[in-house]
């Protein structure tokens, strides 16, 4: 069986490294670990950040939807991230003229955009929802939007938020020794290690918060490693800098590299202010890290930690209860390796690539006509 894959949002292609490209390439891994003859149907991106180019953008979906019902062809479509600011305008026109079922996978819609800048693309998305055999959705928060759009949860499923974890760790006293000497860390301190991408908005919100978080546990023995880069990159190095040097920036990494760096850890801590998903908590969690977090009720966070038992859970915004998260596992070493052996488990036998091309094969060949 073939299926066609479609990201809006972000291609599988795209040259610039995101959390979006990322699980848009775990969705094409895990369709094909699945048994399915997946391939990427187009790497149009229809994203539209400021909502200037949206009727460009969606008469070049059009003019693309058309020469895909003539070149192309599959059993079934399956588009990946689909909302207002990058609408499908693929897969519902292209899967009709080919009779086939139409997937959609992390579709989110919000009422609130109904008659503002992008109500095409927000009716756009509705139409899709309309159109679609079946919505995966990885994120509890996407549920309420979808339900109320849809008049209920017939078409929802609920899958878990997946990996491809590495299948061997680095070992970790041996690697903590060689990003010591790297980075200029001490191996005998307690490693906090955090991975996002550094850029305005929720991200740099999310910093902030974790340096006056840190900035009240300047009395226990820590060292930050912060991985990742971006446009926001000074202000980040400027917010830390009350720290006095015991943040160290690593700058991006390949995946190789975010593996080392989280198996020489000791806790992942991260405030995740409106995360949608949090794959970094995943990953930490696959590398048996546990982790501090930020929640926001019903988001993707707590769909991967699971507070008291793989990591803690602090109210998102919340920077006195976030530092007391830290603190706790900063200084109970046996709690941290308890749940980082649980985390690790959890990961590998509930959020693995296997485990989601099970899933998926499930779901697709019930769907099938």
């Amino acid at each position: 069986m073939r299926v066609a894959f479609y990201a809006p949002m972000k291609p599988p292609g795209h040259p610039r490294p995101s959390g979006d490209r990322r699980i848009a390439r775990l969705f094409l891994r895990a369709l094909g670990l699945a048994g399915f003859d997946v391939f990427t149907a187009s790497e149009f991106r229809s994203w539209d950040g400021g909502g200037g180019r949206r009727e460009k953008l969606a008469r070049r979906g059009r003019q693309i939807a058309e020469e895909l019902k003539k070149t192309a062809r599959a059993d079934a479509w399956f588009t990946y991230h689909a909302y207002h600011k990058a609408p499908d305008h693929l897969g519902a026109a292209v899967s009709r003229a080919w009779g086939v079922p139409y997937f959609i996978a992390e579709a989110s819609v919000a009422a609130k955009q109904a008659g503002g800048p992008w109500d095409a693309g927000h009716r756009q998305t509705l139409a899709c929802l309309r159109a679609a055999k079946k919505i995966l959705t990885l994120n509890p928060r996407d549920v309420p939007g979808l339900r109320a759009a849809l008049g209920g949860e017939e078409k929802i499923v609920r899958m878990k938020p997946f990996l491809a974890a590495p299948e061997t760790l680095p070992e970790k006293s041996a690697t903590r020794k060689k990003l010591a000497l790297r980075y200029k860390m001490d191996v005998q301190k307690t490693w906090l290690v955090t991975v996002a991408m550094m850029r305005d908005g929720d991200k740099l919100c999310s910093y902030r918060i974790l340096a006056d978080a840190l900035q009240t546990l300047r009395g226990d023995d820590w060292q930050l490693l912060v991985v990742g880069d971006g446009g926001a990159r000074g202000d980040v190095e400027k917010i830390f800098a009350v720290l006095g040097g015991r943040a160290v920036f690593a700058g991006e990494l390949g995946e190789g590299g975010v593996t080392e760096a989280l198996s020489a850890g000791d806790v992942f801590v991260w405030p995740a202010v409106n995360e949608a998903l949090g794959m970094a908590l995943l990953e930490a969690h696959s590398c048996g890290l546990p982790v501090a977090a930020g929640d926001g009720g019903g988001s993707g966070v707590a769909a991967i930690v699971r507070h008291g038992e793989t990591g803690l859970l602090a109210p998102q915004g919340d920077t006195a209860a976030f530092a007391a998260a830290v603190a706790r596992l900063l200084h109970n070493p046996a709690l941290r390796r308890r749940m980082g052996r649980r985390a690790a488990a959890v990961a590998r036998n509930e959020h693995g690539l296997d485990s989601a091309a099970r899933f998926l094969g499930g779901c697709l060949v019930r769907s099938w006509p």
